[in-house]
């Protein structure tokens, strides 16, 4: 699957979440994530499966699926994957990739790391978050 080609700090800083980060942030972050490939009609988010890892969309598009109904595109600079880490652990839809994308991935380790050491980062993250639950 993905090759331990890291991505370079320029990818990383034209994504929105990470644009204000330091040089050294960024050099930081580059070592936590790993770039991969996936075709179209991959299904990168099982819906209800263990989660442990965090994407962040470079090239391409998604869709999210609950239920195998469409809720949500996704498309570069957008993140996903984050609710199974910082949640019960279990993916809470389905996230199937609707052109050939490029995404970076981070492991849930490493994700902990980046909101310990990022703090600005993960307020980012948990503010999408909480966009993204169901309000009931």
């Amino acid at each position: 699957r993905g090759t331990r080609v890291q991505p370079t700090e320029d990818r990383l800083r034209a994504i929105p979440l990470f644009s204000d980060l330091n040089e050294d942030d960024l050099a930081r972050l580059a070592t936590w994530f790993t770039v991969e490939e996936a075709g179209e009609g991959t299904r990168l988010t099982p819906e209800g499966a263990s989660g442990y890892r965090f994407f962040v969309i470079t090239e391409g598009t998604a869709e999210v699926r609950q239920h195998h109904e469409p809720i949500a595109t996704l498309g570069p600079g957008e993140f996903f994957g984050e609710m199974a880490i910082m949640g019960d652990g279990r993916r809470v839809a389905d996230v199937v990739a609707t052109s050939p994308m490029t995404l970076f991935a981070m492991f849930g380790t490493e994700f902990r790391e980046m909101e310990a050491t990022l703090p600005a980062v993960a307020a980012r993250i948990t503010e999408t978050l909480q966009e993204r639950l169901p309000t009931s």
